[in-house]
């Protein structure tokens, strides 16, 4: 890809030095009109000449011009018309003659479009579904003109309210005006009624060996719950698997005639784990906080990206290792497999237009991109092993090169915790005293529950005494006068001589406020000299803290007391503390 490097832009590597960029801005072009996801993007060599081909599932304007594009390094060298939305893009081995091309598949609708050499090879279209017989019978009413069309839309609608799945064509004829009943009626009614089903997502599984040109299976997920492996040779569903929700992201591993695992997202913010062989179906795995939005999967661990702006790492058993909180939403993710350095990282593309790429939990190196990424792939491009392509939002598609010499560390770009943090402690080993201590609490562990009970009612005593006493002296904080509830605190700042009283005034009643009070200070004149002697306390509202201020010359270091007076001679209250 080098022949179409030269004189373009970096706008991720602007005011960097070059030796700390990764990556060579190979290609770009804002205004390549590609509108695609991740799972409509593939790179494979489907000539067999070493020369590694892009494939883009573009969906149009999301009603028509939807289209298969075939990229051989910038430029479009395949294009095909697609009728309905791409949900999916792959590229598997279907047989084993010579030369090894590798075959395409396209999934829209409830059909896979598979293409050998670029030229349409098969149809598949999923195995229609059940239909309910009360809307079979409606229909067939329908068809001998011996129900009214208004009863009819009525019948379907209370159908679809009890939970029933009805057919597209029921569906439509409920969303129809009166006057379009009768011509949609005797347009439909002489065809038989069918229920199919779409796909969601797109896979491919090894069916008897690992070698990167074995013949695969395709793995689909449908809307109506379940997960269908095609043959890749007479395209026959080898086995069906069933789940509790609709599958919208999916990653396999393993080989089909030997041994194999399915993770599946669905729709209800849950991972479940389909195995070769499981008899009782989905093993519910994991329950996330919110939903997926992307699904990854490096060995033996899972990556969830989820719409909460975090991202998770799960065991294959469903054990969370770790929780990394991002900046801003995810949009899509992708797997790093650079075979020359056998390294392997999750790409997380967000909506700040940034895509990071993870090692682990580690945040190994971020990319600026001038806007938002919505699809990404990595891997073989041209002849080039470690080549990521984007498309943005706005249609635009960029090409990238990671450089041969590029080192990632596996630690934060970003400030964070020490690495000692993650050290596990030496514990030192249990010691003789530690021993003997743990037998004597076996031993006398009824006298020393009854030790401990009885200090604890002694020290709930001293409280309960000390308390009243406290209410006795008046030297509580809190008014026992239920019609003047009031709370007073008092602080004293400064390091002498001269000091800063603060006196917090609280009303704890409800309702009724409080006024007519005033503040004044009891004290020895020789020991301290008060700059207010006199404080007028406006109407105490409740709830709110009103707080008064004086400045006090330390003459002595003996006590200070304070006393807060009501105008009314049943409402006095006194409060005293220690300066």
């Amino acid at each position: 890809m080098a022949n179409y490097a030269e004189g373009m832009k970096k706008p991720d590597d602007e005011g960097l030095p070059e030796a700390k960029t990764k990556w060579l801005d190979a290609y770009h072009d804002p205004v390549a009109s590609l509108y695609t996801f991740t799972q409509c993007l593939a790179l494979s060599d489907i000539h067999a000449d070493g020369d590694c081909k892009l494939i883009i599932a573009d969906l149009g304007t999301g009603s028509y011009n939807m289209k298969l594009k075939v990229y051989k390094n910038t430029n479009l060298l395949s294009e095909h018309t697609i009728i309905d939305l791409p949900t999916g893009v792959v590229t598997f081995y279907m047989d084993v003659l010579e030369p090894r091309t590798a075959a395409i598949a396209v999934a829209s609708g409830p059909y896979i479009y598979v293409y050998k050499n670029l030229r349409p090879y098969f149809k598949f279209t999923l195995p229609p579904l059940e239909v309910d017989q009360l809307e079979q019978d409606l229909w067939n009413q329908a068809a001998n003109d011996d129900i009214n069309l208004f009863v009819l839309r009525e019948a379907l609608d209370t159908l679809r309210l009890e939970g029933k799945t009805l057919t597209v064509r029921s569906l439509r004829f409920i969303q129809l005006e009166a006057n379009d009943l009768e011509n949609f009626v005797n347009l439909h009614k002489s065809s038989p009624l069918k229920r199919q089903t779409v796909i969601t997502c797109l896979k491919t599984l090894k069916k008897s060996m690992a070698d990167e040109d074995a013949i695969s299976c395709l793995v689909l997920g449908t809307e109506n719950r379940s997960i269908y492996v095609l043959d890749p040779e007479a395209f026959t569903v080898l086995s069906t698997m069933e789940l509790p929700s609709v599958p919208v992201f999916i990653s396999v591993n393993g080989l089909y005639d030997v041994e194999y695992r399915i993770v599946a997202a669905c729709r209800n913010g849950c991972i479940y784990t389909l195995k070769r062989g499981t008899a009782e179906g989905a093993k519910y795995t994991i329950e996330l906080n919110s939903q997926p939005v992307g699904l990854e999967r490096i060995n033996k661990s899972i990556y969830v990206g989820c719409m909460d702006e975090t991202m998770h790492c799960f065991t294959s058993k469903g054990k969370k290792l770790w929780t990394v909180k991002l900046p801003s939403s995810i949009t899509t993710m992708e797997t790093m497999d650079y075979k020359p350095r056998a390294f392997a990282a999750v790409l997380v593309a967000l909506n700040n237009c940034e895509v990071h790429i993870y090692k682990e939990k580690y945040l190994v190196d971020v990319i600026k991109m001038p806007d938002v990424i919505t699809g990404m792939k990595f891997g073989k491009f041209g002849r080039e092993d470690g080549t990521l392509v984007m498309t943005t939002r706005g249609g635009g598609l960029f090409v990238k090169i990671l450089k041969r010499s590029t080192v990632f560390e596996e630690k934060n770009l970003v400030s964070g915790p020490p690495a000692a943090q993650n050290i596990k402690l030496n514990v030192p080993k249990k010691t003789k005293l530690f021993v003997d201590q743990t037998l004597r609490e076996r031993e006398n562990a009824v006298e020393m529950h009854r030790t401990f009970q009885r200090d604890l009612y002694l020290l709930r005593l001293r409280t309960a005494r000390d308390y009243a006493r406290a209410l006795e002296n008046s030297m509580n904080p809190i008014s026992s006068d239920p019609t003047e509830p009031i709370k007073l605190s008092a602080q004293v700042q400064g390091i002498g001589p001269t000091f800063k009283l603060t006196v917090n005034l609280q009303n704890t009643s409800l309702t009724i406020p409080s006024s007519n009070l005033v503040v004044t200070f009891d004290y020895d004149n020789g020991l301290y000299s008060f700059r207010k002697t006199f404080i007028q306390v406006p109407m105490l509202v409740p709830g709110l803290n009103y707080s008064f201020e004086t400045f006090i010359d330390c003459l002595n270091d003996k006590g200070l007391c304070v006393k807060t007076k009501s105008k009314h001679s049943h409402c006095d209250r006194s409060y005293q503390y220690a300066s």
